[in-house]
């Protein structure tokens, strides 16, 4: 087939080209602008664009489809010509679901934790040779691409609750009509597009009412929203509660304990990482794995990319990065760091980069996220401030935001940043980093290395 893409240099949208090219189809697509690693992956396949922006002569009668994604705006010049060529035209997940509807559909929403869980439960079906298709949110170790289209029987797919397309405002996950689904948990996410928390909740209520009878849905018990929303009598599928693996930590090592009481040594940490982890259990346990063949994967599963990730360590220091950016993921990741090095006090910082972190109003849901940090920075840019078109704030409105009692709020220049954590001695401390950014381009890798290594 012929296949054009408009937005191609999206994260998922660009490994769905790349997906679609190792099918043999044609690919083509568009952008006003492609970044890293998107660019040069893309760029190794012969599937960037030669020119940057919109050019609708692009668009023409033997194109079999056209992709549209969520970057476009719904007067874009190839959109509108694609239209008034009649030729038809799919959100991404409307064409992952094409591509998926003879298949079992797995899968994972929730605010927090779904790249993760997906990540889980693609590594043990890789582990054990299944065959299977995926889309998911990261990069994983073992795989080439973010996405795969083949006749599987099975495909794993994270469920994104932002909207499909400029022109389709559904929430992407309601395309995929699961027959086994998660959802991790509910925290209010995309100010800009749900506004009202209700209608933010709502969107989850919709996707289990959008399973059949003979489905599953496992969900967090402990989320203070989901056993009051999943208790709706509209959903005619079965609705699962877990709660998440008991684990110890010794030695800043973390061990799982399975349902017999044995110990299972792992490579991941952190209470909200268990939680996942036990979502991913029941996932594959709905497609065939044994509880013994989930367990020996697991023991090697190292996380997935942007999560929790490893930087760089001395003997009495270390340093993580992790895509947190939403106060429940600052929350549960900061937790994380202090309770898998009990003995060591944590420095933790944090990038406001979202539209929703950046609005003054969304800013009190930010309250003891980060509590468990000794130390606490938090960086914003006033640049993407302008980019998103929103109001000034102020550090003052940071600070009581936070509610911390040791935080510094930097404002435009990561050097800054950089140099208070210089002035740091690093014994028996450790530094976590989080941003959906990256800090306005601070290479955190090096700096910590370098930032570490002075003590």
């Amino acid at each position: 087939m012929r296949i054009h893409l408009i937005a191609i240099g999206g994260s998922a949208m660009h490994n769905i080209a790349l997906a679609l090219y190792y099918n043999h189809h044609t690919v083509t697509g568009s952008d006003d602008e492609v970044y890293n690693p998107a660019r040069d992956r893309l760029a190794a396949k012969g599937l960037l664009p030669q020119k940057m922006g919109w050019d609708p002569d692009r668009i023409t009668k033997d194109l079999d489809l056209v992709i549209l994604g969520m970057h476009a705006r719904p007067d874009n010049p190839e959109l509108q010509r694609a239209k008034a060529l009649n030729i038809p035209i799919y959100s991404y997940p409307a064409y992952v679901y094409e591509q998926a509807k003879a298949q079992k559909r797995v899968v994972i929403a929730g605010s927090h934790g779904k790249t993760t869980t997906t990540s889980m439960v693609m590594h043990v079906l890789k582990y054990h040779q299944k065959d299977f298709d995926y889309l998911v949110g990261a990069q994983l170790e073992g795989f080439e691409t973010m996405a795969r289209f083949s006749d599987a029987p099975v495909t794993v797919i994270e469920g994104d609750e932002y909207l499909s397309s400029p022109i389709d405002r559904r929430p992407k996950f309601l395309h995929y009509l699961p027959d086994l689904a998660v959802i991790t948990g509910i925290a209010w996410d995309h100010i800009n597009v749900f506004p009202d928390f209700r209608d933010y909740k709502k969107q989850f209520l919709l996707l289990a009412q959008s399973m059949p009878a003979s489905g599953k849905l496992f969900y967090y018990q402990n989320d203070p929203h989901l056993p009051k929303l999943m208790s709706d009598a509209s959903i005619n599928c079965e609705v699962i509660p877990y709660q998440g693996f008991e684990f110890s930590v010794k030695n800043n090592k973390t061990v799982l304990l399975d349902e017999n009481g044995k110990k299972v040594p792992l490579k991941i940490f952190g209470a909200h990482n268990l939680q996942n982890l036990q979502a991913a259990y029941f996932l594959c346990k709905g497609l065939g794995i044994s509880s013994i063949d989930f367990f020996k994967a697991i023991k090697s599963f190292k996380g997935a990319a942007k999560r929790l990730d490893f930087l760089c360590k001395t003997d009495s220091a270390v340093a993580y990065k992790d895509f947190a950016h939403a106060p429940s993921k600052v929350k549960a990741t900061t937790e994380a760091m202090q309770a898998q090095y009990p003995k060591r006090k944590l420095i933790a910082c944090v990038e406001l980069h979202t539209f929703s972190s950046l609005n003054k109003k969304f800013l009190p849901h930010y309250k003891d996220a980060l509590r468990a940090a000794d130390r606490a920075f938090v960086y914003y840019s006033e640049h993407t401030l302008k980019m998103k078109k929103l109001p000034k704030i102020k550090p003052a409105d940071i600070q009581k935001a936070f509610n911390h009692p040791n935080l510094t709020v930097i404002q435009n220049d990561f050097s800054k940043l950089e140099n208070a954590l210089n002035r740091f001695g690093w014994k028996e401390q450790n530094l976590l980093l989080m941003t959906s950014g990256n800090f306005g381009g601070w290479d955190m890798k090096k700096s910590a290395k370098n930032i570490l290594k002075n003590f």
